[in-house]
């Protein structure tokens, strides 16, 4: 009798051995495959990791994925529990209930659970292609008393007024790569122009023409009927290389004018008659030197609108409103500037959108800086649901036009109307009520 007693002792406690060994396994797996970066693990599937291939195969479905290795855990951890109960039952009689739950909860805390799972975080992406494979056959194996459990799942949260999206991983890859950037950033890893130019680029999508778009107000257009000699000195004195062409109302775009296309004429005119400029002019005709105008809606996204300015294989486009009004003006490197920043060169002005401190800590802005800009530049988080500049938030936030000298508080900043001109806030003085950190 006492060598059975032996034999079934050293029988179970091999399969609790076992059985420990097993839930390690899942217990490691289910943290290696849920940490596993899907970029890095892409990475090592290009380069020919078939370990790799298969865990992206399987963390498609996160559900599946982990309803399986939770199954198998519990089924070996309850096992496991049973078996030494009824071996420390056998030894030591009533105690050993008590002495068994002391001594599994001690192993499977420390081998079936810490210890794997710590090695799974510090070698995710190693671990998750290591044990793809065995928990692929596991997946396939309890898949269809998974599926079950799903349904049941879901209809207790959908009781629960909870809904499941299925696609919530693919759609929250952008909001990862943000809070990481974002997380990067205040940890002093990822420089501020490094994390605004990614953030940018991902924004892009999102945004519209109408909220980079250079209003209409502020656009230096050409009115057909001025005199060659005008237009010409018109040209010359501007900013822009490019200038909207009108007739009779400044709605009535009928082209676009690049001033190498003006003084080209110009010149081949001047050249093929043997007379002076001033003569030639007499000959010139604007509409012969006009780029037909492209127009876009005000709802296209600057990613579409990117791709077709480089598609067309042009990069300046008047924005229309639904009934065809014109609205602003848009260029490529207004979006490019969404991702790199201001671009500047040596005929721009001075640039009209510089945050400029002053002495008391406060911060003066034109009033059509957009607030996107501004958080850039200061690293604020202003709000920009409900306006795209500085001036419409504060007009949006005190529903008036305010004069010059009212001064508003809210979001945490106080705002001061240095310069109204008209209906426009032109410049506005800001600052924050509390600290804000800087780089």
């Amino acid at each position: 009798m006492a060598g059975e007693l032996d034999t079934a002792f050293w029988l179970t406690g091999g399969a609790i051995l076992l059985l420990l060994v097993l839930s390690g396994f899942f217990s490691g797996s289910e943290t290696a495959l849920t940490a596993a970066s899907r970029g890095k693990l892409r990475t090592q599937a290009d380069k020919g990791s078939r370990g790799a291939e298969r865990a992206l195969k399987i963390t498609e479905d996160n559900e599946k994925l982990i309803g399986s290795v939770l199954l198998g855990n519990n089924l070996v951890n309850i096992l496991s529990t049973s078996l030494a109960t009824a071996m420390f039952t056998r030894l030591f009689g009533d105690s050993g209930v008590a002495l068994a739950t002391l001594v599994m909860t001690a192993l499977v805390l420390i081998f079936a659970e810490v210890l794997p799972k710590t090695y799974a975080i510090t070698n995710a992406e190693k671990a998750a292609a290591g044990v793809a494979g065995p928990i692929q056959v596991i997946v396939t194996v309890f898949s269809p008393l998974v599926g079950a459990i799903r349904i049941l799942v879901r209809g207790v949260l959908r009781v629960l007024g909870v809904q499941v999206d299925p696609d919530s991983r693919i759609l929250a890859v952008r909001e990862e790569i943000a809070g990481a950037l974002q997380l990067g950033h205040s940890e002093g890893v990822v420089e501020k122009e490094d994390r605004d130019r990614i953030l940018g680029a991902l924004d892009l999508s999102d945004r519209f023409v109408e909220e980079i778009m250079l209003h209409r107000s502020r656009i230096e257009m050409i009115d057909a009927a001025t005199p060659p000699q005008e237009l010409l000195a018109q040209c010359l004195q501007s900013n822009h290389t490019r200038l909207p062409v009108y007739k009779d109302d400044p709605e009535n775009i009928i082209g676009i004018l690049h001033a190498k296309d003006l003084l080209r004429a110009m010149h081949t005119l001047s050249v093929q008659t043997d007379r002076s400029l001033t003569d030639a002019f007499t000959d010139f005709k604007l509409s012969d030197v006009m780029m037909k105008p492209y127009f876009v809606p005000e709802t296209t996204t600057l990613d579409e609108q990117m791709r077709q300015f480089l598609n067309q294989r042009t990069h300046f486009a008047l924005v229309v409103d639904e009934y065809g009004a014109l609205r602003g003006l848009l260029t490529l490197e207004d979006i490019l500037e969404e991702i790199v920043g201001e671009i500047t060169d040596e005929f721009d002005p001075d640039a009209e959108h510089v945050v400029r401190p002053t002495e008391d800590g406060q911060y003066v802005i034109d009033g059509a800086m957009t607030i996107r800009d501004l958080n850039r530049a200061m690293d604020w988080a202003l709000p920009d649901d409900e306006a795209n500049t500085v001036a419409g938030l504060v007009i949006h936030e005190a529903q008036m036009i305010p004069n010059s000298g009212q001064v508003f508080v809210f979001h945490g900043y106080r705002f001061e109307v240095l310069a109204r001109k008209d209906n426009r806030i032109t410049r506005l003085k800001i600052r924050p009520l509390t600290a804000q950190p800087r780089d």
